[in-house]
């Protein structure tokens, strides 16, 4: 290639880089896509009110309190096979 083909290449790329970025400036960025409308919300503050005695009191159901059914030591194999072995 030579140097006046390297030349008018750039030249042209440049010209039509310049065209694209106008022709996408007034096609795509037009006042109303500028502007976003969002929702309001309450700001946040350091008050909590107290829940509801009805679900948070003394008698509700611990749920993080390990519950355990009965004492298994008697049943150490309860699949009625040796530990270990398949059918």
């Amino acid at each position: 290639m030579k140097q006046k083909d390297l030349a008018l290449v750039i030249i042209i790329a440049a010209i039509s880089g310049g065209v694209s970025f106008a022709v996408s400036h007034f096609l795509f960025l037009t006042p109303q896509n500028r502007s976003q409308t969002v929702a309001l919300v309450d700001k946040i503050t350091t008050d909590f009110p107290t829940p509801d005695p009805k679900f948070f009191n003394s008698n509700s159901i611990n749920p993080a309190k390990l519950i355990e059914i009965q004492n298994n030591t008697n049943n150490t194999n309860p699949f009625n096979g040796s530990p270990g072995s398949s059918h």
